[in-house]
Parts: structure tokens; sequence; C-alpha cells
């Protein structure tokens, strides 16, 4: 929500002004429009392997949607862990095995359903119940391996975010490149009006306009 009042409030102010004292159909020009756009998404493909671009595409609409993980998933996810390791302090480590095994058909679990329908933290809670309950490895060693698969999990979920700062980088060079195009335009058009002309100075300058306000914004 706070994204989109965000982007309201950057092209009131970027246009708003402009509209003021000029006239906003200065900057409808579609060709530049279209070069940006493409040297962006070439660019973007060029630079990441298809896993990447999937992850990236993905992870778009969760932008407007806002964090998942809010105070009632995190007390819900409490009171699970609470309700296993008391079933653990009662009855014994062995007794969780049947949850661990088919945590879908747990009844501890299925109390959940929020924490339940993220693979990922069932995954995560499952396969470490999963040495506790098998008794190979010593809390320590449980907690490095914890520590490490936190880390890479947070690294690959921060992976689009990084790939789109990239992106927002060069754009400002794909702006310049457009613009030039457009010089190299009027420079070979130097036999027009000079109201032709300066139409096609100003639409060459709308691809540096653009460039950089998509990646600044």
């Amino acid at each position: 929500m706070f994204l989109i009042v965000g982007y309201v409030i950057i092209l009131a102010a970027a246009l708003g002004t402009y509209a003021v004292h000029g006239s906003l159909a200065a900057l409808w020009v579609p060709l530049e429009y279209i070069a940006i756009v493409g040297l962006t998404i070439g660019g973007f493909v060029a630079a990441n392997d298809i896993k990447v671009i999937k992850a990236t595409v993905g992870a778009l609409p969760g932008i407007f949607k806002g964090s998942k993980f809010t105070r009632a998933l995190y007390i819900d996810l409490l009171a699970m862990l609470f309700e296993v390791l008391a079933k653990v302090r009662k009855e014994g480590l062995m007794s969780i095995e049947n949850d661990v095994e088919n945590p879908h058909d747990s009844p501890i679990f299925s109390k959940y359903p929020s924490i339940a329908s993220d693979h990922h933290v069932m995954e995560f809670v499952t396969d470490y119940l999963r040495m506790m309950v098998g008794g190979n490895l010593n809390a320590i060693e449980i907690e490095n391996l914890m520590d490490i698969e936190i880390e890479t999990h947070h690294h690959e979920v921060e992976t689009p975010g990084h790939v789109m700062a990239k992106v927002g980088d060069a754009v400002p060079a794909f702006g310049i490149v457009v613009a030039v195009m457009g010089v190299v335009n009027v420079m070979g058009s130097v036999g027009q009006p000079p109201a032709v002309l300066g139409k096609m100075i100003g639409g060459a300058l709308v691809g540096t306009f653009l460039g950089i306000l998509i990646s600044y914004g």
C-alpha cells in the first residue's frame, strides 16, 4: 500500500510541477518508452540465469502484497513450538516421530494452518526435529547447521532484490544511449525547421528522463 502511495507522490511531484510550466504531451514519445523498456528487459535477461529470472519475476507480486511475517504468524509459530516441546518433555523425543514424519496429519501442526501451509518453515522445523529424534547430532552441531541453512536461505531470498538494484543502476546508462540515438537522429535532420528540431531534441531527452526516473524511482 505504502509502495503505491510513494510512487503516486513521486509521479505527482515529477510530472505535476512539469505540467504547470509545460505540456505533458511532450513526454509522450512511444519509441523512447519502447527503447528504455526493451533495453532494461534485455539487460536483465542477459545478466541472469533462468533460475534467478524466475525467482525475480515470482517475487514481484509480493512487493504489493506486503510482508506475510505478521505478529499473528510469529505467535502461532511460538505456540506450535511450545506444544511440540511440551510433548517431548512429557512423553520423550520418540513421541513426536509421527508428527515429524507426517506433518500434514499431525494434530499439533494441523492446528496452525498458517504455519503448515508454508513449506519452507515446515521443512526447516521437521528436518531439525527429525535430527533430534534420531539422536545423531548434539545440540551445538544442530545449531551450527541451522545457522548455515538460515544464512543460505536469506541469501537466496535477497537475490531478486540485488538483481533489481543492479538493473536499476544500469537504466540511467540506457537512458543516455537512447538520448544519444535521438541526438544522432536530430543531426541527420538539421535542415528541418527549428520547431521540428526542438521537438526531436525534446523527444531524445525523454530517454534520459525515463532512465533516471525509473532507476531512482
